[in-house]
């Protein structure tokens, strides 16, 4: 299964200038994903469902709840996912919406961006569909990092 971004909409990829919804065809350095982080994901759930008239579902992430935003009335599954929210890690973690970057090693990609002045929030952590880390850059914007594992068969 390849994992659908956007909610079925395209995106132009930067480097190739090829339009996909397909993330396994993004080149690295795209954007790939929004999250929102909350304190109150029940607030933030009644907000943006009304605001938008997105609906909800809860994945269990292991241990963790990761509510995905849907798009109303289009089709289930990646196609029709909006972004999703998670609730903050730790008291002191900023609430924000964060967008993801795909890259080729979230690792050199994490240590990199602190040798040149990024504060690590997040260090490099494997999930079950990727791997990812976060942190803000040394303007204080937060941005995460990502790699997708490949889909059986890619």
């Amino acid at each position: 299964m390849r994992l659908r971004i956007f909610s079925g909409r395209t995106l132009r990829d930067k480097k190739t200038k090829k339009e996909t919804n397909d993330m396994s065809e993004l080149s690295n350095g795209n954007f790939c994903w929004n999250e929102l982080i909350t304190s109150d994901t029940e607030g933030a759930k009644t907000f943006y469902t009304s605001l938008f008239g997105w609906e909800t579902s809860v994945m269990d992430m292991g241990g963790m709840e990761y509510t995905m935003f849907n798009i109303a009335g289009a089709p289930e599954g990646p196609e029709g996912m909006a972004g999703g929210m998670m609730q903050a890690p730790m008291p002191e973690a900023p609430i924000a919406w964060v967008s993801y970057v795909l890259v080729e090693d979230v690792g050199a990609s994490l240590a990199k961006a602190v040798a040149l002045g990024a504060t690590m929030i997040k260090d490099v952590t494997e999930l079950p569909m990727g791997t990812m880390a976060v942190f803000s850059d040394p303007q204080g914007a937060i941005l995460a990092l990502w790699k997708k594992k490949p889909c059986p068969g890619e």
